[in-house]
């Protein structure tokens, strides 16, 4: 049949090995059209080529440098259009960037109130705590 390959290609568990990438979530990349659905062997078998795992492991990477969902894909929509220029990812790439520094900008805030309030809390075995006073307040 036309819709079936030859066993060249890994299967996920191998895609999976090769990508550090957990079972489920390749499912859920195929799911949502991140991946794309590998063809099947005549016994039914998923079978994932380069192009799979390549695809892949640009995810991977960009999910550890906290791109989200969204952005990944308008990044591979992008590179499969060949629309993608240097200067276009650069300017996407910058406004993850101060995301991310606006994130870390509030875990310091955050760090700093915390770290206060922690401070006048006594450790003592009392009813009374700054801490949770601080949280009620």
């Amino acid at each position: 049949m036309k819709d079936h390959v030859s066993e060249k290609g890994v299967q996920r568990a191998e895609l999976a090995r090769r990508t550090g990438c957990n079972l489920e979530t390749i499912r859920y990349y195929e799911k949502i059209g991140m991946l794309p659905t590998p063809p099947r062997t005549a016994a039914g078998y998923r079978i994932y080529d380069e192009g799979h795992v390549s695809r892949l492991g640009f995810i991977m990477r960009a999910r550890e440098l906290g791109f989200s969902i969204a952005e990944i894909r308008g990044l591979v929509g992008l590179v499969e259009d060949g629309n993608q220029t240097c200067a276009e990812i650069k300017k996407r790439t910058e406004r993850h960037l101060a995301d991310v520094r606006a994130k870390i900008a509030d875990l310091k805030r955050i760090e700093r109130v915390l770290a206060d309030t922690a401070a006048q809390c006594s450790g003592a075995k009392v009813p009374e705590c700054a801490v949770l006073e601080a949280l009620s307040s």
